[in-house]
């Protein structure tokens, strides 16, 4: 059958069907425009560890969403697919994360290098097939080849960030790829034009040196939000600023514990404090609309806990949806 026979044969008011894709969707990867490159993998996480088990749990949790999104008329037939949940990635990560609590950073640093060229060859795969790529972690490591990718088909982007913590350590705990140094890595990227961060609220001495010494990053602490929006802003004016900092293309990199942790209670590192879930999408919506081109995303650290919980799952489910329609609104196939 045809994306368009399918389109016209698919009743986005009915119950998902179980045996359909990401979302109850009709659509196989060569049809959807974007596709989502799930990365189950958390070995360098320096508190809890489950976010390995969030595309899985992410993907379950997709088929109770409803498919309707106000900011996108007729999203669903936008076409959103999910790659394989590779079983190599996801052996790899039990293998090594018992490495790393050994603390042999010598061989995670090795398995690290490998994901990371895993992950920049696949997502690179979509990219030249024409696709939008959202990668669904998995730890706040995993995009690092994506961003890579990224950054060999643009010569210039930005990065905004939406999380609890500034990521900026170098090498966290030994681990040159960990998930505290994401965004330290990101910097290392030429074409990395700025990191534009929303939302911090924990970081350390080091990371404030970083940010208050490279020209290239620019941070809204979520205190200095907050007590501006006690003193009157409203959030319309702060995102516009927020924005305002951004270039003309955009990569957005979400933690879910960028929010407040009720919306993700077993996520890795919670922080007290944080978005609510539609603060966050009015920000990236005000991305979409502002005329930049959003060229990619991701969304990590979804843990599912255990199983009598999908609510991180739920909560990123939806959070995923949105964020990929508004990516297709960016691009103007939405």
């Amino acid at each position: 059958m045809s994306r368009e026979a399918k389109i016209a044969n698919f009743d986005p008011n009915s119950a998902a069907d179980e045996l359909g894709g990401i979302y109850g969707l009709p659509f196989e990867l060569d049809e959807a425009q974007v596709v989502i490159v799930p990365v189950p993998w958390d070995v360098t996480v320096s508190y809890k560890d489950g976010a390995s088990a969030g595309p899985e749990a992410v993907l379950a949790a997709s088929r109770q969403v409803d498919l309707y999104d106000p900011s996108a008329k007729d999203a669903w037939k936008i076409g959103l697919a999910m790659d394989e949940i590779s079983d190599e990635v996801a052996t790899e990560s039990k293998r090594y994360r018992k490495i790393a609590l050994d603390m042999d950073q010598g061989a995670v640093n090795e398995a690290c290098t490998w994901l990371n060229g895993w992950v920049e060859e696949r997502c690179g795969q979509w990219l030249d097939a024409g696709k939008l790529v959202a990668l669904l972690g998995g730890d706040h490591s995993t995009p690092f080849g994506f961003m890579q990718a990224l950054a060999r088909r643009h010569s210039s982007f930005g990065i905004l960030q939406i999380d609890a913590h500034a990521d900026l350590r170098h090498a966290y705990e030994g681990f040159d790829f960990s998930h505290a140094s994401i965004m330290r890595n990101a910097l290392t990227i030429p074409e990395v034009a700025v990191l534009v961060q929303a939302g911090i609220r924990d970081y350390c001495d080091e990371e404030a040196e970083v940010i208050a010494s490279e020209p290239r990053v620019k941070t809204f602490f979520e205190r200095d939000i907050k007590r501006e929006r006690f003193d009157g802003a409203t959030w319309a004016q702060q995102t516009k600023k927020i924005v305002d900092a951004l270039p003309p293309k955009v990569y957005i990199s979400f933690d879910i514990d960028g929010l407040d942790p009720k919306l993700c209670p077993n996520t890795g590192t919670p922080v007290a404090g944080g978005f609510e879930y539609e603060e966050a999408i009015y920000l990236v919506e005000a991305v979409a609309r502002s005329g930049r081109t959003i060229i990619g995303l991701d969304l990590n650290e979804v843990a599912p806990g255990d199983a009598a919980s999908e609510w991180d799952a739920n909560v990123g489910a939806r959070l995923l949806y949105r964020m990929c329609n508004l990516m297709a609104l960016s691009n103007k196939i939405a």
